[in-house]
C-alpha cells in the first residue's frame, strides 16, 4: 500500500456551510482504509523537516533555573498527585515556573544514533514532531522575578521569551475572577510540523497533541500542589489575542501557529480561601471577560517567529479547511463549582505501586517502539490503571479527580480493549464505558450479539464489561496498521469517541476537542504503564472503518480517534541516551 499523491484541486466536500457537515467530511476524507492511506506525500522530505524548536528573534531569553532532582520544589511521590490534599502548595517563583514547564513541555532525554541527536519530551508526540507551543500568562508576584506579560516556553533553552509587556493592571482586571495566585496557559499548533510527514491527516494527530500537553500540563501542576481548569468558554479569537497567533506580521512569511486553548491555573490553598469565604468566591467561571483581553492584547509585542522548513513542497488545503470549520467562535459563560468535595480514590488505588516521586515518573516516560510479546501484568494492576482513567462522572456534586478535573465537559472517550496478557483474565476483546450513563448508547450502537458481560473480578465501580472471548493478537495487530506493537503487548485499545450526536449537538469546534481527551486519556496510561513497571505508546494509524467493524459499528455515532498499547518494551540497544540538558553545559 502506497499513500495516494497530493490533489491540489480544494476539497469540494469541505466547502460545505455547515461547519459540522465540513468536519465529518473532513474526518472520513482522512480515515486509513485497508486498501489505502488518507492522502500525504508518500515519502519524508528530508531536506525539509521542520525545526522542532520555536524561537522568536528580536526578543529577552530569561533562562529559567535547570533545578536538580532534589532541589525545592521537590517532587511528591506518583501516589500522591492523585490524593486530594496530599501535596504541598508552592507559590509562584521563578524556581516553580521552572518546575512546571520541564515537567509539562521541557526534554526528558537525548537519543544518538551516529551523528545524528534528537531530543525527546515529557509531553509525548505523534512522530516526536512537536506541533505543540505553549505560553503562560504572568501577574506580579512576590518571589517572581519575571515581569508581568506573556512568555513563550522555549524547551531547548528551558527558558521563556517575552512576547508582551503587559500592565499589571490589565493582568489584574483579567485574572480578578480566578482565585489568588493565578495565571494563564496556552497551547498553539504548528500544523505544518505534522503535515510534513503525515499529510492531510494531520490536524488530527495536532489535537492529540494538544490533548497530551494539557495533560501532562495538569499533572504538572499537581506536583506544585496547583490546579488547573481549560477555560472553554472562551472563542479561538480570544485565545489568539491572547497568545498573539493573530498577529500576522510576527508570522510573515513563516509557519503560523494555530490558538488552540486557554487554561486557569491556581494554587489548592487559594481555592480553600475563596470557598471558606463566601458563596459567590466558590464558583469558578471558564471564560474570560472580553473588555479585559482587550487590555492585555494592547502590547507592545515582542518578537517574530523563525522559520522551521525552508520549503514545504506542498501545501495542505483541507488541513486549513478544518481548522477554520472547528474554530470557535461562541463565547459561552459555564461556571463550575470550587465547593464540591474532592473525589477520594477507590479503595484499590490506595496502596502504592511505586515508589518513585512523580518527578521520575514525568521524566522515565517514553514511546515503545517494540514489545517483547511475552510481558504480562496482574488483573489487579490492569484494573489499577483503567480506574485512573475514569472522570467519575456519576457523582456530580463532588469534584472529578486529577486530573479529569481540567476538562469541563462529560467524557465522550470510551475504551474498546484487546486484552492480550493480563493474569486472571481471559483473553478477548473488552469495553470500558468511561461515562456509565453512556453504557445504554454504547450497546446499542453495536452490534447486538456481543456478550457485555461484567469482567470477573472487576472493581465494583469499574463498568468493564467483556464481549468476546478468545485471542484478539492478530486482529489488533491488523486493524493497527498491521503494526505488531498492537499485538505483542498485555493489552491495547482503541479509543471510541462519541462522534456525530456530539458534533451536532455542541458545534464543530467539538471535534478538536474530542482528540483532547483521547490525549489526555493517553497521558494517564503512559504514566500509569511507567508506574507499573511496563510501556505504553500510542499509535495514531489505524485503519478507521475496520476497526468499527470489530464490533459492528456501522454509522458515524461512534469513531475511532487513537489506540494505544501497553507492555513489556524491547529497548533498541543501538542507540545512546543523553542527559536532557547536556548541551547548555556545552553551551
Amino acid at each position: 500500500m502506497t499513500p495516494e499523491q497530493p490533489s491540489s484541486a480544494i476539497s469540494t466536500e469541505l466547502l460545505s456551510t455547515d461547519p459540522v457537515d465540513r468536519v465529518i467530511a473532513y474526518h472520513v476524507r482522512t480515515k486509513h482504509h485497508f486498501n489505502r492511506y488518507a492522502r500525504s506525500l508518500g515519502y519524508l522530505d528530508w531536506a525539509n523537516q521542520p525545526n522542532p524548536f520555536r524561537r522568536f528573534d528580536g526578543t529577552q531569553l530569561v533562562r529559567l533555573p535547570l533545578l536538580k532532582a532534589d532541589e525545592e520544589p521537590r517532587s511528591p511521590s506518583y501516589d500522591a498527585i492523585y490524593q486530594p490534599g496530599s501535596v504541598p502548595v508552592q507559590p509562584l517563583t521563578n524556581r516553580t515556573v521552572s518546575r512546571f514547564f520541564e515537567l509539562a513541555l521541557g526534554l526528558s532525554a537525548w537519543k544518538k544514533a551516529g551523528e545524528s541527536e534528537w531530543a525527546l519530551r515529557n509531553n509525548p508526540s505523534s512522530g516526536n514532531l512537536h506541533p505543540t507551543e505553549g505560553y503562560v500568562l504572568l501577574p506580579s508576584a512576590e518571589g517572581l522575578d519575571l515581569k508581568p506579560g506573556l512568555y513563550h516556553y522555549a524547551p531547548r533553552e528551558h527558558g521563556v521569551e517575552l512576547r508582551a509587556d503587559c500592565s499589571p493592571a490589565a493582568i489584574s482586571r483579567l485574572l480578578a475572577p480566578f482565585p489568588s495566585g493565578a495565571f494563564l496557559f496556552g497551547l498553539t499548533s504548528v500544523h505544518w510540523r505534522e503535515a510534513w510527514k503525515y499529510g492531510e491527516r494531520a490536524f488530527r494527530y495536532c489535537n492529540h497533541d494538544v490533548g497530551h500537553a494539557i495533560g501532562s500540563a495538569r499533572i504538572a501542576a499537581a506536583t506544585l500542589g496547583w490546579k488547573m481548569a481549560l477555560l472553554d468558554g472562551a472563542d479561538q479569537n480570544q485565545t489568539a489575542r491572547v497568545l498573539g497567533t493573530h498577529r500576522v506580521d510576527d508570522f510573515s512569511g513563516v509557519e503560523p501557529e494555530h490558538p488552540d486553548c486557554l487554561a486557569v491555573i491556581w494554587p489548592v490553598e487559594a481555592e480553600a480561601r475563596a470557598s471558606s469565604s463566601s458563596r459567590e468566591n466558590q464558583n469558578l467561571p471558564l471564560f474570560l471577560e472580553e473588555a479585559a483581553v482587550t487590555g492585555v492584547a494592547v502590547g507592545p509585542w515582542h518578537g517574530k517567529a523563525n522559520e522551521l522548513s525552508r520549503e514545504h513542497g506542498v501545501h495542505w488545503d483541507v488541513i486549513d479547511q478544518v481548522a477554520e470549520a472547528s474554530w470557535k467562535t461562541s463565547l459561552e459563560h459555564p461556571i463550575v463549582s470550587l465547593a464540591g468535595t474532592p473525589i477520594v480514590p477507590p479503595e484499590t488505588l490506595h496502596a502504592s505501586r511505586t515508589t518513585d516521586d512523580a518527578a521520575a515518573i514525568i521524566r522515565q516516560r517514553r514511546s515503545a517502539v517494540s514489545f517483547d510479546g511475552r510481558t504480562s501484568i496482574s488483573a489487579a494492576t490492569f484494573f489499577h490503571i483503567l480506574q485512573r482513567v475514569m472522570p467519575r462522572v456519576e457523582r456530580p456534586q463532588l469534584q472529578r479527580p486529577m486530573p479529569w478535573d481540567v476538562l469541563p465537559w462529560d467524557p465522550a472517550i470510551h475504551l474498546m480493549l484487546f486484552v492480550h496478557r493480563v493474569e486472571g483474565l481471559e483473553a478477548g476483546l473488552y469495553m470500558l464505558a468511561r461515562d456509565p450513563n453512556k453504557l445504554p448508547f454504547l450497546q446499542q450502537s453495536m452490534n447486538p450479539e456481543l456478550e457485555w458481560t461484567p469482567a470477573p473480578g472487576c472493581p465494583n465501580d469499574l463498568p468493564l464489561f467483556w464481549l468476546l472471548q478468545g485471542d484478539a493478537q492478530r486482529l489488533a495487530a491488523q486493524v493497527s496498521c498491521q503494526q505488531g506493537i498492537a499485538g505483542d503487548s498485555a493489552f491495547s485499545l482503541g479509543m471510541l469517541a462519541e462522534f456525530e450526536g456530539r458534533l451536532r449537538q455542541g458545534g464543530a469546534w467539538w471535534y478538536p476537542r474530542l482528540f483532547w481527551e483521547a490525549g489526555v486519556v493517553g497521558q494517564v496510561l503512559y504514566l500509569e504503564a511507567e508506574a507499573a513497571g511496563v510501556r505504553g505508546t500510542g499509535i495514531g494509524c489505524f485503519f478507521d472503518d475496520p476497526v468499527h467493524e470489530v464490533v459492528g459499528i456501522k454509522d458515524l455515532s461512534i469513531q475511532s480517534l487513537y489506540h494505544f498499547t501497553v507492555g513489556g518494551p524491547v529497548d533498541d540497544q543501538r542507540l545512546m541516551t543523553l542527559p536532557p540538558y547536556h548541551h547548555l553545559q556545552h553551551e
